[in-house]
């Protein structure tokens, strides 16, 4: 372990991707009125906010039926509140309700720390228990995701996993004790476990793929003289660049090529993942813009750098937040995959789930769900769309698919039903939770075709509910993506638990189809249908 490093540092400020951030105006009228509503009596007992307490607008998620919803980010006499985020809800200036999990105005008697930055990193790193690289920062926070402030150091350790996953690695160390209240990782993988666009006056122009999965494809490229560039300025200015097989923090060379075909529908080209990626970007773009009106990732209009061939032999993909990018092994570039890992972009953000607990299984959820919903969005004819994460890389990990939303125990390891036991599991197992109630809820409990009974897997409409419940009838994917959108941009907080997104979906159901309406009503009965019960 490089413990030296540890005290190398003791304070710098956290790295990040503010820029990137759809930082809505201060003076934006619903930031105003959201404002309004919080520095008013009964918006103050509703927010719990201290007199220290300071809040910037982060994002303004599209409302239903004129309501607005402001989310923000709360300080502490200038210290981040981690876990202290809150969403003001309002119609016509009237304050409807907060959804936040700080439910108290006390704060530390003292912001004065006992134990050092260096302290601080190094409990960080002997918890990592494994190599980082480079130096680790840490700066004074109040950490509040329990719901209980303390003075704290968020510590970031940048490092590598056994499986050569890059981790980028997020503790809250206690500035008293040194004890760690809480980690996470922002690398989120879609399986457990030189270059620059340069060419700004290139001209758009429309190339042809020969992708891996989805056969021949319509890419959005640029002419730079005598070539052409996979940058996608109709999308923000994305771009596509290949690792060679290094996997680092490299810039990775542009994927070019001089009669803008690119790939042959076989991995013997290293084009053909770069045409599967390229086109599962903009795919990813397009449905979140049809459907729920996000401009780009960030809903900012700007695009990210899409990485392949990242390592040699390495099977994953990843979204990393301090790139602002998605990584992609070779042939790994499948659709919902590539859905999956913008997603994760999405969710960071939007409510900024993080990934541990509940939270980091609705983090994984979401991003299943967006794989889904883009699959269903390009709707290809030769690969019909579906409820199976990965299904073109199930060989590779031996099975069917990385995960089974209508199932997600097929997989041996995710949940079907909420449990204790769903809190201190992976979040890509415990993601099952979410990934179950969607199906459910989009499809009702009906069996997919080839998992019925006689078949290996032999379901039946009652081993597809928890609770016997086989009258599901299901509202559709559309429909019950768009509730599931709205609550993670308008409802979810960052430590958002499952009793909770409950009361979210519901909440975002009410907005878009009245708490009458029989999409409310299967909701609530679905997600009974999964064990999960309202927040008490």
């Amino acid at each position: 372990m490089n413990l030296k490093l540890l005290s190398a540092a003791l304070t710098a400020v956290l790295a990040g991707s503010a820029a990137h951030a759809a930082v809505p105006s201060s003076t934006a009228a619903p930031v105003v009125r959201a404002k309004s509503l919080l520095a008013s009596t009964p918006g103050k007992a509703q927010s719990f906010a201290n007199a220290g307490d300071a809040f910037t607008a982060t994002d303004l998620p599209t409302g239903a039926g004129g309501v607005e919803h402001v989310r923000f980010e709360r300080t502490y006499k200038g210290l981040p509140v981690i876990g202290g985020d809150l969403v003001v809800h309002s119609r016509n200036g009237v304050l409807l309700s907060v959804t936040q999990k700080l439910k108290t105005t006390q704060r530390p008697a003292s912001l004065a720390p006992k134990i050092t930055a260096a302290d601080a990193m190094v409990e960080a790193g002997a918890d990592l228990g494994t190599d980082f690289q480079g130096t680790p920062t840490a700066s004074l926070v109040i950490a509040a995701l329990d719901g209980n402030p303390a003075l704290a150091y968020q510590v970031r350790l940048l490092g590598t996993k056994r499986d050569r996953t890059p981790t980028d690695m997020r503790y809250l160390i206690d500035a008293n004790t040194g004890r760690v209240l809480a980690k996470w990782d922002t690398v989120h993988t879609a399986e457990p476990g030189g270059g620059g666009v340069g060419c700004t006056a290139g001209v758009p122009a429309k190339g042809t793929g020969q992708s891996l999965y989805l056969g021949t494809v319509q890419l959005d490229t640029v002419k730079c003289g005598s070539y052409y560039q996979l940058l996608d300025k109709t999308r923000g200015g994305g771009y596509t660049v290949d690792m060679a097989g290094v996997q680092s923090t490299a810039a990775g060379v542009l994927v070019t090529d001089t009669d803008n075909k690119w790939g042959n529908g076989q991995s013997t080209s290293r084009q053909t993942d770069a045409a599967d990626a390229h086109f599962g970007v903009a795919a990813t773009w397009d449905y979140f813009k049809s459907a729920h009106g996000r401009n780009g990732i960030a809903n900012d209009g700007k695009g990210a750098k899409t990485r392949v061939h990242y390592g040699v032999g390495y099977q994953n993909a990843f979204w990393a937040d301090g790139c602002f990018c998605m990584t992609f092994g070779d042939t790994m570039t499948a659709l919902d995959v590539a859905g999956h890992e913008m997603s994760h972009g999405v969710t960071s953000r939007s409510a900024k789930l993080v990934y541990s607990g509940d939270a980091g299984g609705l983090n994984e959820a979401t991003s299943d769900i967006f794989g889904t919903a883009v699959e269903f969005f390009v709707n290809d004819a030769a690969r019909p769309p579906n409820y199976l994460i990965g299904e073109e890389l199930g060989a590779i990990f031996g099975g069917d698919a990385l995960r089974y939303m209508f199932k997600p125990s097929l997989d041996g390891s995710s949940f079907d039903c909420y449990s204790s036991a769903v809190t201190s599991a992976d979040p890509h197992y415990s993601s099952g939770v979410g990934n179950h109630f969607f199906y459910l809820l989009a499809e009702g409990a009906k069996v997919p075709a080839g998992y019925g009974a006689g078949t290996k897997a032999n379901l039946t409409p009652a081993g597809l509910v928890c609770n016997g419940d086989t009258s599901l009838a299901g509202i559709g994917q559309k429909d019950a993506a768009k509730i599931w959108y709205l609550a993670l941009t308008a409802y979810f907080t960052a430590n958002t638990t499952y009793p909770e997104a409950r009361v979210a979906t519901l909440n975002a159901a009410r907005d878009l189809f009245g708490a009458d309406s029989a999409q409310y009503r299967a909701v609530a009965a679905t997600w009974s249908a999964v064990s999960v019960e309202s927040a008490s």
